[in-house]
């Protein structure tokens, strides 16, 4: 079985092995019991896996190559078994198989092509879990365990373009407070009212600075609730903020933005949840552009998020099948996906 016809086996397997987030058990076995098998040493903490290459020397930089195998539950509009790796037509079918399951196979191919090789860089091949809901148990919970990284790429299904830049996420709770009151009286302070013109900001708001590759950044109001009775005027309402953050800001800074221009007190839930910007002069430009590769900034969330290091995703499938029903992958792309990672690699050392 040569790389690609193993790569398309592998999926098949990942495929067929329910990993829902959180619940990525049997396929870090799977990946391990892989690994293993072609006698490679195994890392594990909880369901992340992650393996270097053979002649691993410590005083060489390194390269990250990333992508996760955990999936999102299987929504209601599937006409096949989601857990049923289907070839048909040149297509694979199967929850994962376009998010992320192609890339992740792809970079384990480009990996496996390089490991037994004498390189200027060392390779770390990282399947991390919880990828879905950004959790703590996922690819943060493993840095602590690397070296550092000179470049991360993260596979996730961008037609193999190059995404240079990634928008962050901040959800914010926001309180406005009033004064309870009889609905029938002329009583009260209605929070609800009260939080009228915060939300006639946040409709027009614009954060003041743009990115070159992400543009604006946004936010969104998308939950509110006041209020438990009929007759009496609420004193309390609650509104959630989705924020997506370009490069041109930290979390901090764009908070700050938005306390500047609304009356309510906002709490962000999280600030984990970074934007990412390639620096200028990293060398990983001159080799995509070496490559005539097509850049772009990424609106859709990844664990690039959570990755201190400079890093690019790229990966074969197509974002706009991830999560859809009868989720698919060309096998043409998985094919492609792995000479272009090795071809990037290839590259990347010779620069």
């Amino acid at each position: 079985m040569n790389l690609k016809e193993e790569a398309i086996s592998l999926l098949q397997q990942l495929i067929e092995t329910p990993s829902l987030s959180r619940e990525e058990g049997d396929t870090a076995q799977l990946l391990a019991d892989f690994f293993s098998q072609k006698g490679i040493e195994v890392n594990q903490k909880t369901n992340n896996i992650w393996v270097t290459n053979k002649h691993f020397d410590a005083s060489k930089p390194s390269i990250l190559l990333n992508s996760h195998h955990d999936t999102v539950k299987p929504n209601n509009g599937y006409t096949k078994d989601p857990f049923k790796a289907i070839i048909e037509n040149g297509k694979l079918y199967g929850l994962g198989s376009n998010d992320a399951g192609g890339c992740l196979v792809s970079l384990i191919a480009a990996f496996t092509h390089f490991y037994n090789k004498k390189l200027p860089y060392n390779l770390i091949l990282a399947a991390t879990a919880e990828e879905e809901v950004s959790g703590k148990n996922g690819i943060a919970s493993i840095l602590e365990d690397l070296p550092d990284i000179e470049l991360a790429i993260v596979g996730e299904p961008t037609l193999l373009d190059l995404a240079v830049a990634e928008k962050g996420l901040m959800v914010i709770d926001a309180t406005v407070k009033g004064k309870a009151g009889h609905a029938a009286r002329n009583e009260g302070i209605n929070a609800l009212y009260e939080a009228l013109p915060d939300l006639n900001t946040i409709k027009d708001f614009k954060f003041k600075r743009v990115s070159d590759y992400l543009g604006e950044s946004k936010v969104s109001a998308t939950i509110i609730q006041a209020g438990s009775q009929h007759n009496v005027v609420p004193d309390l309402c609650t509104y959630t903020l989705d924020v997506r953050i370009t490069d041109s800001y930290t979390l901090q800074e764009a908070l700050d933005e938005l306390k500047e221009v609304l009356k309510a007190d906002l709490q962000p839930r999280s600030m984990r949840l970074n934007s990412s910007a390639l620096p200028k002069d990293h060398k990983i430009w001159e080799v995509a552009k070496g490559m005539d590769l097509k850049f772009y900034g990424s609106p859709t969330l990844s664990d690039q998020a959570l990755i201190p290091y400079p890093s690019v995703k790229i990966g074969p499938g197509d974002s706009a099948r991830s999560h859809t029903p009868d989720e698919f992958i060309h096998l043409d792309e998985i094919k492609l996906g792995i000479d272009r990672y090795i071809a990037i690699l290839e590259e990347y050392f010779r620069v």
